[in-house]
């Protein structure tokens, strides 16, 4: 009994953590190419110090109390903005090393709330980091990067919505995300919350025993993005 109840729980916390699987992908190394900045002198470029997305993943399945809920931190977005004087007429490009995710920062579970509650064990914490960045998800070794370049700027009642090309782990997917926009003198400031889903990214949530654990499929990005006047 006491084997049966050791090995459930460790298929448990890899099902939690989002255990690696295989996944068939080209060899060799592939860095997504970096989008120039336009030579418009509104270019803004973004100050990662005062930038940050947050990524809030839930469990799920009739066993999800065997697992854990996640806070991924990025505070080290790179990228560009052009500013123009319409919304339509805007443009930028962030790039996200993934290498750069935190993972259930305490500080960071403590502000999102009950959800996120439950203390989290360091040895948790990097086994969930080694299986976020392990081939079977984000592919790190080959796939350093995220990039999300903008095919589209519209107006929208008090918010303005992107059309986003985004390239994870050797896929590439379109996404819809509305955000707030301020300005000031050499400074603009973008912000908003999202909820997605890892399918549309083409990444594939695990799950263990016929799905009686699972990582949900959906999760919600927050984000606060500041470029400053180059």
């Amino acid at each position: 009994m006491f084997k049966t109840c050791l090995g459930v729980c460790a298929a448990a916390l890899l099902a939690a953590c989002g255990a690696p699987k295989i996944r068939q992908t080209p060899a060799g190394p592939v860095a997504p190419p970096a989008v120039p900045p336009p030579a418009a002198v509104r270019a803004y470029h973004i100050d990662s110090a005062q930038s940050e997305l947050r990524l809030l993943v839930h469990r799920a399945g009739p066993m999800a109390r065997l697992g854990h809920n996640h806070v991924m931190v990025h505070r080290t977005v790179g990228g560009w903005v052009d500013a123009a004087d319409t919304a339509s007429a805007a443009s930028f490009a962030l790039r996200v090393p993934v290498a750069d995710f935190i993972v259930d920062d305490v500080q960071a579970r403590a502000e999102e709330g009950p959800d996120f509650s439950e203390e989290i064990q360091e040895d948790a914490r990097s086994g969930t980091r080694h299986n976020m960045l392990s081939a079977a998800l984000l592919d790190a070794e080959r796939f350093p990067a995220i990039t999300l370049t903008s095919v589209a700027v519209m107006q929208a009642p008090g918010k303005l919505v992107a059309t986003l090309a985004v390239a994870v782990a050797g896929h590439e997917s379109t996404l819809v995300v509305p955000f707030t926009f301020e300005a000031s003198e050499g400074r603009v400031a973008a912000s908003g919350t999202v909820v997605l889903r890892q399918s549309e990214m083409g990444l594939t949530p695990y799950s263990v025993m016929l799905g009686a654990l699972q990582v949900q499929d959906e999760f919600t990005v927050k984000f606060k993005l500041v470029a400053l006047k180059n």
